[in-house]
């Protein structure tokens, strides 16, 4: 269920839940996923279950099409992950793309699974997110992003 978003309070320093900068969902993990991972929809369950498990973004080489956000959790098969659909995210994976600077369109599991990476213009997913700093800005083979709002 989706937080309320009526209530808007500014006050700079203050985290990242705090008013409605963020939306986070809770969902099913259908395999292991580690915190900062990407996560896309599990298409290998049947039914409505394809959009209630969440399994680690597997790579696709024009961006992940159903990338949905960023895990702030582990989680094995089965248990509850909670995840980053909208809104900002620190230390999410990105270990095998460039990121060069704040600003950059990036794509979900372009060159490795679970990861964003800075987009191309042969990317056919769509924008996944924003960088909001350059990848090692804070801590290696990680980076701060911004996720637009979807649904």
């Amino acid at each position: 269920m989706a937080t309320s978003t009526l209530i808007q309070f500014i006050d700079a320093g203050e985290g990242a839940d705090t008013s409605n900068r963020r939306q986070v969902e809770t969902f099913l993990a259908g395999g292991t996923i580690v915190a900062g991972d990407v996560v896309a929809l599990d298409t290998t369950q049947t039914g409505a279950d394809k959009v209630l498990y969440v399994t680690q973004a597997a790579n696709v080489a024009t961006g992940n099409p159903l990338a949905v956000g960023v895990s702030l959790n582990a989680a094995a098969a089965g248990e509850q992950v909670e995840v980053v659909v909208s809104g900002y995210v620190a230390d999410v994976n990105c270990t095998a793309g460039t990121i060069g600077a704040a600003g950059l369109p990036l794509s979900a599991g372009k060159t490795a699974a679970g990861e964003v990476e800075a987009s191309a213009n042969t990317d056919t997913a769509g924008l996944f997110a924003v960088s909001l700093e350059a990848k090692g800005a804070t801590t290696a083979n990680k980076v701060a992003i911004h996720i637009p709002k979807r649904f």
